[in-house]
């Protein structure tokens, strides 16, 4: 059953475009991820399923309901965005009760939530210390922690982990693995291809349009551009050229070497054009990343 759809969504700020008739659902149990680049749209999206935002053209529905009406959706809603608001002066202890009074949380409860969500995180040894102090893994914990307290049926996550270091990036994913597992529908905006790679399925946007959905590792197995690397003794000049080839859909380094994604029937015009620079390509296989470029680069 899906808990969150969003049926052809188009926003618009003056004359820029945001959202281009966006479509996706989310399924409960599901982690869902909005992968894009920045100003792709992934924030407006999140903004009008959270009902902060109307959109001027579509549709959103959150457990059957539109989520900017006044309801018992809201009471279902979890928003984790980009800059979540603690209150610095305000311990771990204080911030949670803050929120579990704005949630109206009985005491019960309360106690029984904070207990659990103090242990999962890891933050239970801190709770006397400062939001304004904490680093920047603790301080995404303690807000994950906060819109979590009212245990939420669907959860939305703006870029939950930018900003913070790759061990508490990990923890933080095994946190919403651990919720998914328990039934909670998670809607993830993320511009990391590793964290795309951890999501049930993927829905790849650019320009605000969706131009690519399903699981990544189907979206993978069924890639059927060329992957290549290749070695030169100037990468500038090779990724240079391989800019103005029409069949090169992506490239970006890898160590010494380039990694060119190149579009179906394109990899002998490429390899015969890079060869007058003394370039050498090693055909391997694709990543998720090849795909994300290749779907996104150039769309407007």
């Amino acid at each position: 059953m899906s808990a969150l759809v969003a049926t052809g969504l188009e926003r618009r700020f003056g004359d820029v475009v945001a959202l281009r008739g966006l479509s996706f659902s989310v399924a409960e149990g599901e982690i869902y991820g909005l992968v894009g680049p920045d100003g792709a749209g992934k924030t407006t999206a999140i903004r009008i399923l959270s009902g902060l935002m109307d959109p001027d053209v579509g549709t959103a529905r959150i457990l059957g309901q539109d989520p900017g009406s006044a309801g018992d959706v809201r009471e279902h809603l979890g928003l984790m965005p980009q800059q979540y608001s603690l209150y610095g002066d305000l311990t771990i202890d204080e911030n949670l009760y803050f929120f579990g009074q704005l949630f109206c949380i009985p005491s019960p409860a309360y106690q029984a939530r904070r207990e659990r969500l103090l242990q999962i995180t890891r933050l239970a040894p801190f709770t006397e210390r400062r939001a304004d102090t904490l680093s920047g893994g603790m301080y995404k914990k303690l807000a994950l922690a906060c819109s979590l307290l009212h245990q939420p049926k669907v959860l939305l996550l703006d870029e939950p982990t930018n900003g913070v270091d790759p061990v508490s990036r990990r923890e933080l994913w095994a946190l919403l693995y651990e919720f998914v597992g328990e039934g909670m529908a998670i809607l993830v905006s993320t511009p990391y291809m590793d964290e795309a790679a951890r999501c049930h399925r993927v829905g790849l946007i650019s320009a605000g349009r969706l131009v690519a959905e399903g699981p990544p590792r189907e979206l993978v197995r069924d890639f059927d551009h060329d992957v290549v690397e290749v070695d030169a003794p100037d990468r500038d000049a090779v990724e240079a050229l391989a800019l103005r080839l029409p069949e090169v859909r992506g490239t970006h380094p890898v160590g010494t070497r380039l990694r060119l994604v190149i579009a179906p029937g394109g990899l002998a015009t490429v390899t015969t054009a890079l060869q007058t620079i003394d370039a050498t390509l090693n055909r391997v296989n694709a990543e998720f990343e090849d795909v994300f470029l290749a779907k996104t680069m150039g769309v407007s």
